[in-house]
């Protein structure tokens, strides 16, 4: 008996009219009725989706954005016209298709629209390791969830330490294949006369040494995603034996035996101009085409000004974590000094400040403008660059507390209400914490010694609650 694929459907509560039924003879079907919407099962082919609302829940939101490549039909049920906002509303969920509930199937072998493909939020692009809200990375994120639905060749090109792998990673994390092997190379770090041997495998006895075959990183990275980090080094034999690998889908191992097919998603990196390697006769033209399939560009973090301390807070919670140090915040003087570096060494060079700067400063819960000092010390005109910084005001974080509420010291003749200076004091320490933990609770609770639901009951009863709790993520 042959297996059929398998349809999961969200009917978001809506009623099936006993229509699963009629479907059953065409796919294995799984139906979820509840309201709320829940990720499909992983061997899922299609997920249909009730469309009949005026826009989706918010848990279809999110969870469409954990399905990758799965294709999804949202199906409203006849006679029922779709206004243009209700339109608007669904097509948030990205690449997707419209159909009518009706008592023919979905057909099997629907793929995802190449179309409009949603951006990533912030949290979806955080839990993937970016962090990218400016146009420049946003554009990044779109065309990297485009890719994700395919397995064409993707070019990422940037200065180093732009995070290209982290970029490929993401892909390969998006895609339907996330299961799968990724296989990173950085072509630079082997030697020439190695890097075919490593990437398409060898046979035994095919030279001194070769003991036993060895299947080589295509075939290791067989359904699933192969990287190759600084392609513009391989050298052009290699090129030759790469470009057939991406004509054909086929590897051949050094020594000879039959050719082996290899399904396997392509991603390259550079940190040079492709184009003028060709140019230049040191890449192969024919070879540079059929890398450019999908290509993507990073910018440098001199470009991308507005995300440093949202990157620098990023890496500050994960470099705490890895050192197993308390978690630390970083005062809001640092932030324009951070912008107005110029930034070299991009992302990465980022990454490494933020790391000695936590290392360096045991002993304090804030990280201030001073922990950032060596920065300018490679930088032309350094001084000038902190002198045009603003003044940094660092009464309010790190010195006496007291003096910086203005509580008056001493009792005056017509006497005062000491519930009132108190209730200022507390409010402005509170602010004052909340300011540097940038809205954390949880650490502006610990910057005053206290527990975080007395934090927040005392938020409540000096009227500093300004909405619902909502959740905060783990730093």
């Amino acid at each position: 008996m042959p297996v059929l694929p398998r349809l999961h459907w969200s009917t978001l509560g809506e009623p099936t009219q006993g229509l699963e039924h009629h479907w059953a003879g065409t796919w294995d079907l799984t139906v979820d009725r509840n309201a709320t919407a829940a990720l499909p099962p992983e061997d899922t082919d299609l997920w249909v989706v009730s469309a009949d609302g005026l826009e989706p829940p918010p848990a279809l939101l999110r969870a469409i954005a954990e399905v990758a490549a799965l294709p999804v039909l949202l199906l409203r049920s006849e006679g029922k016209p779709v206004p243009v906002q209700v339109l608007a509303a669904w097509s948030a969920l990205g690449s997707v298709r419209w159909g009518t509930l009706s008592g023919d199937p979905p057909r099997p072998g629907l793929r995802p629209l190449a179309a409009h493909v949603a951006p990533l939020t912030a949290g979806q692009a955080l839990s993937l390791g970016l962090v990218g809200f400016g146009p420049g990375m946003q554009e990044v994120l779109a065309k990297a969830r485009s890719a994700a639905a395919t397995k064409a060749t993707v070019l990422l090109q940037g200065e180093s330490g732009t995070g290209k792998e982290v970029i490929a990673r993401a892909i390969h994390r998006l895609s339907a294949e996330a299961d799968a092997p990724f296989a990173p190379v950085h072509c630079g770090a082997i030697p020439e006369n190695l890097i075919e041997s490593e990437l398409f495998g060898y046979t035994k006895g095919a030279f001194t040494d070769a003991r036993k075959d060895t299947p080589g990183k295509f075939r290791e990275a067989h359904g699933g995603t192969i990287f190759l980090d600084e392609v513009a080094t391989m050298p052009l034999a290699a090129q030759v034996r790469l470009l057939r690998v991406l004509q054909e889908r086929e590897v051949q191992p050094l020594g000879g035996g039959a050719p082996i097919k290899v399904d396997v998603r392509v991603v390259v990196a550079t940190n040079t101009d492709l184009w003028k390697k060709v140019e230049a006769g040191q890449f192969r033209e024919d070879l540079f085409y059929r890398l450019e399939v999908i290509p993507i560009t990073l910018p440098p973090l001199r470009e991308r000004r507005e995300e440093v301390p949202f990157l620098a807070q990023h890496f500050l919670n994960r470099k705490a974590r890895e050192h197993g140090l308390y978690p630390k915040a970083l005062h809001p003087s640092v932030d324009p000094l951070l912008m107005a570096m110029p930034w070299p060494g991009n992302v990465r060079q980022l990454e490494n400040a933020i790391e000695r700067a936590i290392v360096l400063s045991p002993g304090r819960p804030v990280l201030i403008r001073e922990d950032f000092s060596f920065l300018t010390e490679r930088v032309p005109h350094g001084a000038e660059l902190i002198a045009s910084l603003p003044p940094v005001h660092m009464a309010s974080a790190m010195s006496a507390p007291m003096a910086s509420a203005s509580v008056p010291m001493d009792l005056p003749p017509e006497g005062l209400d000491l519930n009132q200076v108190v209730s200022e004091v507390e409010k402005k320490l509170m602010l004052q914490s909340l300011q540097i933990t940038r809205g954390n609770k949880k650490r502006a609770a610990e910057l005053l010694g206290l527990k975080r639901t007395t934090f927040l009951e005392k938020m409540k009863r000096l009227e500093l609650e300004d909405g619902p709790e909502e959740p905060e993520a783990e730093a």
